[in-house]
């Protein structure tokens, strides 16, 4: 598998959504008129992104959200041809965007705009499901979609949730049987967890169940594991299987691995370090709310306040990098860790988490075990000093 710990990426955060998900708590807006104004400031915060990161091809470019399906096909080509002018995009350079089944009318434009892998945020085959979960499309939609972007994209991945309510091991069995019969060539399962501040988050503070409980929880994560091996899809991380090496997520994977990334668009999140002038590795978040990012980047060049700057120390660095690099199955670079931020986990935490049978050791890589993934951010914290 490449090492994408060099690498660069950039996100774009479109945050407009047609509907907002009960469960979500990404930074998301209802549309209001403003979105060529938007598109417009993104555009001019990537010139001034290109000033301060130098001439650094880009591994992959990511349109995430929010639904940036709900940008005009033009409107993405322009982000592409921008992207491409300013760094230059790598070969094979990964292009992906996420997707709402309901926007399928505009994938063959969106393909056509240059983006080669869609993530369709399925979550559900299940009509009673999608209701609960919120979701604007039923189950004949989510299939016609998945259908339409394999007709249109050259990668496809399904996005599904499960440990929701009620839900048994048979209702997961049938609808992640589904997912993985599509043709697809990437499935990522996540676990419903209910955030605070989002409805589902209020409604659970009422007293109501929305959510499995954890011992069925692990039942389920596990059910998906060894359907997904079964089906020839492998886990690469810890709620993501591809059917292939190729099929992985690039610009996931330059997360995962330590790799830098520039994020544009309103709240998004950067990480850049080798590639800036202040010489450690920075912490980036721009302003959240659409109307303040566009005044940003119209007053500073840059929708990224001074307060949404930080300089990260070698000890967060390390803390940060350990939680993401345990969660892929190839597992953590101690090596790698170390040369990037001078830090080490504890030695001695590491031997008894591998003496409890949550990590294995490889090398200079330590990796989670199977029990190990269903504890993996319990198992980091234990490794930490």
């Amino acid at each position: 598998m490449t090492d994408l710990g060099q690498a660069l990426g950039l996100y774009l955060h479109w945050p407009y959504c047609a509907r907002i998900c009960p469960y979500c708590d990404f930074n998301v807006y209802r549309p209001k008129g403003d979105d060529e104004a938007l598109l417009a400031a993104i555009l001019d915060d990537m010139a001034d992104w290109r000033e301060r990161t130098g001439p650094r091809a880009l591994a992959s470019l990511h349109f995430g959200g929010g639904t940036p399906s709900l940008m005009k096909p033009d409107w993405i080509a322009r982000v592409i041809e921008a992207a491409d002018r300013l760094w230059g995009l790598s070969t094979g350079a990964e292009i992906g965007l996420e997707a709402n089944p309901n926007d399928q009318a505009r994938f063959a434009g969106i393909a056509q705009a240059g983006v080669g892998r869609l993530s369709l945020g399925v979550q559900s085959f299940d009509d009673a499901v999608l209701a609960g979960l919120g979701r604007d499309h039923d189950g004949s939609g989510a299939r016609q979609a998945i259908d339409m972007a394999l007709s249109s994209f050259d990668r496809v991945s399904v996005d599904m949730i499960y440990a929701h309510a009620g839900q048994t091991l048979s209702d997961w069995r049938t609808e992640l049987g589904e997912a993985l019969a599509t043709g697809a060539g990437h499935i990522s399962a996540y676990q419903l967890t209910i955030e605070p501040g989002t409805a589902f988050g209020k409604r659970t503070e009422r007293g109501e169940t929305l959510a499995v409980d954890g011992d069925s929880a692990a039942d389920l994560y596990e059910l998906t594991g060894e359907m997904c091996e079964a089906a020839g899809f492998p886990a690469y991380e810890v709620s993501n299987h591809a059917r292939s090496d190729a099929d992985r997520s690039t610009h996931n994977r330059i997360y995962w691995e330590g790799g830098d990334w520039i994020g544009v668009g309103p709240g998004a999140h950067g990480r850049l370090g080798r590639s800036t002038a202040d010489g450690g590795r920075i912490a980036t978040t721009a302003a959240r709310r659409p109307s303040d990012y566009i005044a940003g980047v119209a007053t500073r060049g840059s929708g990224v306040p001074d307060a949404g700057r930080e300089q990260l120390s070698p000890h967060d660095d390390m803390i940060e990098r350990a939680f993401l690099g345990l969660r892929i199955t190839d597992g953590l670079d101690l090596d790698h860790l170390a040369a990037a931020t001078g830090c080490q986990p504890e030695a001695a935490g590491i031997d008894r988490m591998i003496d409890e049978g949550f990590l294995a050791r490889d090398g200079v890589r330590i990796r989670l075990t199977p029990a190990g993934r269903l504890l993996a951010d319990r198992v980091t914290r234990e490794i930490l000093p």
